[in-house]
C-alpha cells in the first residue's frame, strides 16, 4: 500500500509506474484511471478535497 500523498507522478509506459516523492518508482497492475480514481477517493476519505459527489464511491 502506498501513502498517495507521497505521490509524485503517475505514467504509463505501457506499464503503470507510480513516482514517489523520494524518487522510488513502483509498477502496478492496475491502470493509471483506476489508480487515480483511488488516489481522489482517498483525498476524499481525509477530507482534503471536500464531500464526495453522490454517486462516487458508494457500494449498494
Amino acid at each position: 500500500m502506498l501513502n498517495a500523498l507521497y505521490i509524485e507522478t503517475i505514467e504509463t509506459f505501457p506499464d503503470t509506474t507510480i513516482t514517489l516523492t523520494n524518487g522510488r518508482k513502483f509498477v502496478v497492475a492496475e491502470s493509471d484511471n483506476l489508480v487515480r480514481e483511488r488516489i481522489l477517493q482517498f483525498y476524499q476519505t481525509v477530507n482534503l478535497l471536500g464531500e464526495k459527489p453522490e454517486g462516487i464511491g458508494h457500494e449498494e
